[in-house]
């Protein structure tokens, strides 16, 4: 299994514990077994399941197979205590995020953002954030904690931009 997130990593022991924690875009869940272990109960979602069915990783954490950018929010009805963004944008979901997340809850975005392009994957400016783009989204409904934009050299050089934020009452 890929390594954990540092942002995720960094920010974990913020999660509350009354709800459980959403893991957007899951891959092989690997930010799901990571809150799982932390004693969280876990929601992992992705429009294709099979990598993270494939770990056979025993544990009981929920599994929702959906195509978030096709699909209505499956999570219209459910309050998370955080939600964990790695690796993935997609734009029109941000308002669905922000409502699903109880107040103190945590947002950990961790994607892309532009100038990625000479990095390798993505270069599309879709799948891109720009500079400020988490930081003006967050302002309103949150306490932002810390805010990054630039690039990293590993674990594979790329241009990132992240926010730790909890929700506002």
């Amino acid at each position: 299994m890929k390594h954990v997130s540092p942002w995720v990593r960094k920010y974990s022991s913020l999660f509350p514990k009354e709800h459980p924690i959403l893991d957007v875009a899951c891959g092989n869940g690997r930010h799901s077994f990571f809150m799982h272990e932390l004693g969280h109960d876990v929601f992992a979602t992705d429009r294709d399941v099979a990598a993270i069915n494939a770990t056979q990783i025993p544990v009981d954490i929920s599994i929702i197979e959906a195509d978030l950018e096709r699909q209505p929010w499956p999570f219209s009805t459910q309050i998370f205590s955080g939600v964990i963004v790695v690796n993935y944008l997609w734009r029109p979901l941000f308002q669905d995020i922000i409502d699903c997340l109880a107040p103190g809850g945590v947002l950990l975005y961790d994607t892309f953002a532009q100038g990625n392009e000479k990095y390798g994957r993505p270069r599309n400016p879709d799948f891109l954030l720009a500079p400020e783009e988490l930081n003006n989204l967050c302002r309103q409904n949150f306490d932002i904690l810390e805010y990054f934009h630039g690039a990293i050299k590993g674990p594979k050089p790329a241009m990132r931009q992240s926010i730790a934020a909890i929700k506002k009452p």
